[in-house]
């Protein structure tokens, strides 16, 4: 697993060079997703003090007892088009460094960079049949789903999807995790650092061009500050450097899929047909001489949460802001909707970044940070319809998914009472 991190850490260029030919996604984003997966990398290098069991001495008369961890065997993992270096990489070195075999099945829309994945851990050295690449659509997935020497899967995707496998692999009597899909909102409290919060509704709205589960999709603006924030959203988002993902100083690249821009367009249609203000409309965007599916930077005003646009996850560059009255209104929105993935809350005031960190229910939360990703070894996972299964991504949490505990309890002959025991051994 060393020498894999050292090839990661080499190949890092090459390997975002791959995933912005075929996601779309600029350049610099691509190498920061390569980052995040060798963070994972390198927590799974120093998995042996996570596999440690426990030991107690002399838990009864002439008797110890001790835990293990050990590794459940076939694991498998599903993943999007997104990320496909990086989510896979939550996934598949922990599993392995555990103890597993793993078997990824990635996106058909940008298979190359798991090939290549494949191909670097060839190279650091591991054997034929520790990790395999499967390409495939749903034929696959039920496959795998099916197969009784899989034992575990992981998948990230939207959540009616998740919601499948789930169902499906706990049916086929497997362990699931599946990451599902996102509305994740950000709170501009009266008090805070407007010019900032709105630099990280601009970043976290339409980086990636907004298809990343952790996207900011609405703005929550709170008192008398909706107009000023608007205001700054639109200039800023008209400022955007979008083009083909390769230019240097491009900040938005294009949609992934033509499918893709067309459900989005379709979702600004819905925004305006339900009467929220369209402050700036990104259709018809185009970049000279590229025939990328560009869509520009979508800001709408006045949307209420019973608008389609407030409720289901557009996963493209389209920001709604939602004008309330107070804090605890904001609250009640986020703690009402059926996604609980990841929120922002900006503001000056310790109390109410305490209360909004103890209250929210979502499963990852940002004081003042716009997209609160977890590090490697604290693990990623929302609440609600954002998770199915009871274990997160990676850290802890994720070498517990791909491990099973034993208990072993252990005396000797010479320490054995004669006779039969009627009660427990260690009753005595």
């Amino acid at each position: 697993m060393n020498r894999f991190l050292a090839l990661v850490n080499e190949h890092k260029e090459e390997l975002a060079k791959i995933i912005t030919s075929e996601h779309g996604k600029v350049f610099s984003d691509a190498v920061g997703e390569v980052e995040r997966g060798i963070d994972i990398i390198e927590f799974a290098c120093g998995i042996p003090q996570l596999l440690k069991g426990d030991f107690t001495d002399q838990v009864s008369t002439d008797i110890d007892n001790w835990t293990l961890r050990q590794p459940l065997g076939v694991v498998a993992g599903i993943t999007p088009f997104n990320f496909p270096v990086m989510v896979p990489a939550w996934m598949f070195p922990v599993a392995i460094a555990a103890g597993n075999t793993f078997v990824l099945k990635p996106s058909p829309t940008d298979p190359s960079a798991s090939l290549a994945l494949a191909d670097l851990m060839k190279e650091a050295g591991f054997p034929d049949g520790v990790f395999n690449v499967v390409q495939g659509d749903k034929v696959a997935v039920d496959a795998l789903l099916a197969h009784p020497d899989v034992a575990a899967i992981s998948f990230v995707g939207s959540t009616p999807i998740a919601n499948y496998i789930y169902e499906t692999g706990a049916k086929h009597g497997k362990r699931v995790q599946a990451l599902g899909g996102a509305k994740n909102h950000l709170i501009v409290m009266p008090d805070a650092d407007i010019e900032k919060a709105v630099d990280g509704l601009i970043g976290a709205g339409y980086g990636s061009a907004g298809e990343r589960c952790m996207a900011i999709s609405v703005a929550l603006l709170v008192g008398d500050i909706a107009d000023d924030v608007v205001a700054r959203l639109r200039e800023k988002a008209l400022t955007l450097k979008i083009k083909d993902g390769m230019a240097k100083d491009a900040e938005m690249g294009p949609i992934v899929t033509a499918a893709a821009r067309s459900r989005i367009e379709g979702y600004i249609e819905a925004g305006q047909a339900e009467g929220a203000e369209l402050v700036l409309d990104g259709r018809g965007f185009a970049v000279e001489g590229s025939d990328g599916f560009f869509l520009g930077a979508t800001l709408f005003d006045h949307v209420k949460p019973e608008m389609k646009i407030y409720r289901e996850e557009i996963f493209g560059p389209v920001l709604a802001c939602v004008r309330v009255a107070t804090f605890e209104e904001a609250l009640a929105l986020i703690n009402a909707h059926e996604f609980g993935n990841g929120v922002s809350l900006y503001t000056r005031d310790g109390h109410t970044a305490r209360e909004f960190g103890r209250r929210v229910e979502v499963g990852m939360v940002g004081i003042n940070v716009p997209i609160p990703v977890p590090m490697a070894w604290h693990g990623f996972g929302g609440w609600k319809k954002s998770l199915f299964g009871d274990m997160h991504a990676y850290g802890e949490e994720g070498v517990r998914f791909y491990t099973k505990q034993k208990s072993i309890m252990q005396r000797w002959p010479d320490s054995t009472p004669l006779g039969p025991e009627f009660s427990m051994p260690v009753s005595r």
